[in-house]
């Protein structure tokens, strides 16, 4: 029970507390200030809300983590994150072009590289290919860690959503880690759980405040560094005597909303002409909406639906591991084609 409290109760509560406090400071200085959200015609909020939720959500993990995890571990990781979360801190207040941004995300990157040793090292038969050349790894990690968040920040495109989906992952991280005996990643995922937990009681419609790019900036790389780390482990428990080597599948399946609807949006963008970065509505959580679900509604139904995967995930672990990923692929992109084809069913009604 001592360990249970010490790895996940003590650093979860810490993450919660200081988030807590400092959320309502944040929004006082940020309306003194004049410091709101961008609101254009694709936001899905009214009203000035202030932008810098990321904040209080670093600082909850910077204090949990400094005071509870083994530093020699994971110094690297916070480097990185010290990294990303000032870029994300200038992009929220000078709006970054997407170069800057994206080298200041690399070179987090790297930080977690060469001086973390966090890398990519196999694929673990997938499509054929296990051991990756140390310069493909290198460079495959890159893309992971861009990938997932910049898909995680894409979500974040209604209140509560973006927090409730990063619990969901960051909690079922942590319960791998506590099977594997990854006590240093696990302190980080129920870290992680703490502020974001703090963090959805400001951000749950009505939301007072937006955890802006410093926020998901901020997660998306932790939640990229508990992915890779699954990535090359697996899951593996010596109590049991039970080892998987299915790290990618566990790892896709754990962000699968985020993941599988960016690269739907950004497909579509190019069947039809656009850049990827093309500002659209053709996010699940859009159609949500328009399909008439309130902000609440959509958020939670996306939870479920976050849950669900999860669930079914664990039923295919035995399976191998292409085909988990297919059939995975297949009932994540069918459920969220569901809104889209009622949306269409509706307007052609509507034509009638």
């Amino acid at each position: 029970m001592s360990d249970w409290i010490y790895n996940i109760i003590l650093p979860l509560v810490t993450s919660f507390v200081v988030t807590f406090l400092a959320i309502p400071k944040i929004i006082h200085f940020s309306r003194l200030s004049r410091l709101f959200a961008f609101t254009g015609e694709r936001n899905s909020h009214e009203g000035e809300v202030p932008v810098f939720g990321g904040i209080a959500i670093f600082a909850g993990l910077l204090f949990s983590l400094i005071f509870w995890s083994e530093l020699e571990e994971i110094q690297f990781i916070l480097v990185s994150l010290i990294i990303v979360f000032f870029i994300g801190v200038i992009d929220d207040l000078l709006s970054l072009s997407p170069l800057r941004k994206l080298v200041g995300q690399i070179s987090s990157v790297l930080v977690l590289i060469y001086l973390g040793g966090l890398q990519i090292h196999s694929m673990h038969n997938l499509f054929g290919v296990n051991e990756l050349p140390d310069w493909i790894g290198v460079l495959f990690t890159i893309f992971v860690v861009i990938v997932v968040t910049n898909a995680y920040n894409l979500i974040d495109g209604i209140d509560g959503l973006a927090g409730g989906i990063g619990i969901v992952s960051s909690f079922a991280f942590g319960v791998i880690f506590l099977l594997n005996n990854d006590l240093q990643m696990a302190i980080i995922s129920f870290t992680l759980v703490g502020s974001l937990l703090a963090f959805l009681k400001y951000n749950f419609h009505p939301a007072s405040i937006f955890m802006g790019d410093t926020g998901s900036l901020v997660i998306g790389l932790i939640l990229s560094v508990l992915a890779i780390r699954v990535i090359n482990n697996g899951i593996n428990i010596p109590t049991d005597n039970f080892h998987t080597q299915k790290g990618p599948f566990i790892a896709i399946s754990l962000l699968a909303i985020p993941l599988y609807d960016t690269f739907r949006v950004f497909f579509i963008r190019v069947l039809s002409g656009y850049h990827p970065l093309h500002p659209d509505r053709n996010h699940i959580h859009h159609a949500l909406l328009d399909l008439g679900f309130s902000h609440k509604k959509s958020s939670i139904l996306l939870y479920i639906f976050s849950v669900f995967i999860v669930f079914i995930s664990y039923f295919m672990i035995d399976m191998s591991l292409g085909l988990s990923i297919f059939i995975l692929s297949i009932i994540v992109l069918g459920i969220i084609a569901v809104p889209f084809i009622l949306i269409q069913i509706r307007n052609k009604k509507s034509e009638k």
